[in-house]
């Protein structure tokens, strides 16, 4: 017979792995901008397949989808126009991410700004800078560092790329000296990313992407409409035409259409806009193909020579200013940005991110962010050894994974990315990730933004008292106000400089 404290146990762990479903019959109403979380997840999806993508094959053949269609007389199906975006659509994804950021981040704000409500404008800045930091990199430290220590756990896995310590005690040193340089927000020097999970490098750009409009929005906050929208605008051509600023220009953009959508439903939009609203579908519909052909800019290489080798962008290529030193991100900056405004606009399209799986996606977007790599780097790399995937890492594979290679082989029949041998390992893949990032969401993201909110409430000062001079003078006038000629009642009058500092 089980004994009562077991049941509980067992209760719990069945909670914990168990993912969390809503009843068939509930029909929870969407925030107005959910297809922004559903766009988030359904770009967190694109990332986790264009590395899986890239982990599975060759260098070589990984060529076919960084270049363009046509490129040297190939004419890959994964390299047309569109369809790429499955392919290598994981740049795309991380310009699409910084834009819904901005724009997410600046919604409340700027509700404020234009509702002339500047104390709750403070506040709302405060707390959201002050929670931030914790909000993206609690889950970043426990993540990683739970990966940190399979290194040397199991009898030390194997990891293609992965430079051990010799020991867990030196490993775990490594992992916090790294780290906290790779969390310090103005760090000048060292490697741009965290070895211990190198598609993080995006991280702290979303930290100065975060900064760079808590500033910009408190700064342009008591300016006039038209002068706030302007500066806007001369902040977004100083980030990208003049100096290499494009990741910020991302962010500035998402506030910039988060504005633009507040005053079209106050009907307070600049005339322009207002002008081309009959033609509105013909241009986002027109706006949504520009879009998906900027995202899938060939990446190959870094020299804008190349990219005008590529078929249909040679024109393109000419476009690109001086400031840019990663030419892709320039045109990232504005297939992002169409791609954001178009889709509320779209009605199909906006249907598509509201749907339960879109949503689902977006939930564990962060998460999913945060565990693909590891899971890749050590359960999927064994299954793709497993069916006969000898891929980018194939010196260690054979040294390492010997036991693993051919286990389970599969016909590698298929166009690039569409082979039999890469698809139905997704069948475990998926699965596992989704589970995990579930997990993470679970026990690690949500705990840690609801602990932010719990600090930054603890630690507030109460509400400066009122004082005393003003109080025995307010009191008369609150006598008086319950009856009695309103010509007679007194003035208050503040005594300046009575108040203490630790009030202030």
């Amino acid at each position: 017979m089980r004994s009562p404290r077991t049941g509980w146990a067992l209760r719990r762990l069945r909670s914990a792995v168990k993912p969390r479903t809503k009843p068939a019959t509930s029909t929870p109403s969407l925030r107005p901008t959910a297809y922004l979380d559903g766009l988030r997840g359904f770009a967190a999806f694109m990332v986790y397949f264009h590395h899986h993508g890239l982990w599975a094959h060759t260098p070589d053949n990984n060529l076919i989808v960084e270049n363009g269609w046509g490129y040297n007389g190939n004419y890959y199906l994964a390299a047309f126009p569109g369809i790429r975006l499955f392919f290598n659509g994981g740049h795309f994804a991380v310009a699409t991410f910084f834009v819904i950021s901005g724009y997410v981040l600046s919604i409340k704000p700027l509700t404020l700004i234009q509702a002339g409500e500047q104390a709750k404008l403070a506040d709302n800045l405060a707390s959201q800078l002050f929670r931030r930091w914790l909000r993206l990199y609690i889950p970043l430290i426990i993540t990683t560092g739970v990966y940190m220590l399979t290194w040397h756990t199991f009898g030390g896995l194997w990891i293609d790329g992965a430079e051990k310590q010799g020991s867990m005690r030196d490993e775990v040193w490594w992992w916090y000296a790294e780290l906290k340089n790779f969390s310090f927000l103005f760090n000048t020097g060292g490697l741009p990313w965290l070895s211990y999970n190198l598609h993080l490098w995006s991280i702290p750009v979303e930290m100065k992407g975060s900064i760079t409009i808590f500033t910009m929005l408190l700064a342009f906050s008591r300016l006039t409409t038209r002068a706030r929208l302007g500066g806007t605008v001369v902040l977004l051509f100083y980030f990208v035409y003049i100096a290499d600023g494009l990741y910020f220009a991302l962010f500035v953009m998402g506030t910039l259409l988060a504005d633009l959508d507040l005053l079209a439903t106050k009907n307070e939009l600049p005339r322009l806009f207002k002008a081309l609203a009959p033609y509105k579908d013909f241009i986002y519909y027109h706006l949504l193909v520009v879009a998906l052909y900027l995202g899938g800019v060939p990446t190959a290489t870094k020299d804008i020579n190349d990219l005008g080798k590529n078929r249909g962008w040679y024109y393109l290529s000419l476009l690109k200013p001086q400031a840019a030193f990663d030419y892709k991100w320039f045109y990232l900056f504005f297939a992002a940005t169409l791609l954001v405004a178009a889709t509320p606009r779209i009605s199909w399209l906006r249907r598509f991110f509201e749907t339960r799986f879109c949503q689902y996606l977006g939930h564990i977007s962060y998460a999913l962010y945060l565990v693909h790599g590891p899971l890749l780097f050590t359960f999927g790399d064994r299954v793709y050894t497993a069916v006969g995937w000898i891929g980018s890492n194939s010196p260690g594979q054979t040294e390492h994974l010997a036991w693993w290679m051919n286990r389970f082989p599969l016909p590698k029949t298929g166009p690039y990315g569409l082979e039999l041998a890469f698809l139905l390992p997704h069948i475990v893949l998926i699965p596992v990730n989704f589970w995990c990032a579930e997990a993470v969401t679970r026990w690690i993201d949500e705990p840690a933004v609801r602990f932010s909110q719990w600090l930054y409430r603890s630690g507030l000062a109460a509400p400066p008292q009122l004082p005393q001079q003003y109080q025995q003078q307010r009191q008369p006038h609150l006598q008086s106000s319950a009856g009695g000629d309103s010509s007679s009642r007194p003035v208050p009058t503040v005594v300046i400089g009575t108040e203490k500092k630790s009030d202030v």
